[in-house]
């Protein structure tokens, strides 16, 4: 697993916060041979993520993973149980403070694609070559998994 450490550019303040475990998916699928990504954009400052969120009680980090790529996404399809490696960011939250994320990050083959899901109205999607979602998403950490992804068709 790729372990996208604290980068030079995270400050030695948000070393020290609590850290938080969280699941991402990394939706991918292949068109005419070529593996594209999904990006989705946040719901308040509209950046490019992907899925991701806090643990789900009863559901390992895998099937979190899955949960919020329907979610947030509408995406469903076949989710590989171990992640390809992980990434850290600082999360503001207003009432709670600050936390660092550690998010993990498992790889997901699309089998379909919904127009409808829990949160369509709240995102937009892109589906992108990994090397352009590298250039795309606002994580250095993120940015370097999404370069290094080697989909495997299952």
């Amino acid at each position: 697993m790729n372990d996208a450490r604290l980068s030079p550019h995270v400050s030695q303040k948000a070393r020290q916060l609590t850290v938080l475990p969280q699941s991402a998916a990394l939706c991918y699928r292949f068109e005419r041979g070529r593996p594209e990504v999904l990006l989705i954009t946040t719901r308040k400052s509209r950046r490019w993520i992907i899925p991701k969120g806090w643990l789900i009680d009863g559901l390992t980090p895998s099937e979190t993973a899955l949960q919020e790529a329907w979610e947030e996404a509408g995406v469903r399809g076949k989710c590989d149980v171990q992640a390809i490696g992980r990434f850290f960011y600082q999360k503001r939250r207003r009432k709670k403070g600050s936390v660092m994320c550690a998010v993990d990050v498992f790889p997901l083959l699309a089998t379909s694609i919904a127009s409808r899901f829990p949160e369509y109205r709240q995102r937009q999607r892109k589906w992108i070559t990994p090397k352009k979602a590298a250039q795309l998403v606002n994580s250095p950490e993120l940015g370097l998994l999404l370069q290094k992804i080697e989909p495997v068709r299952h």
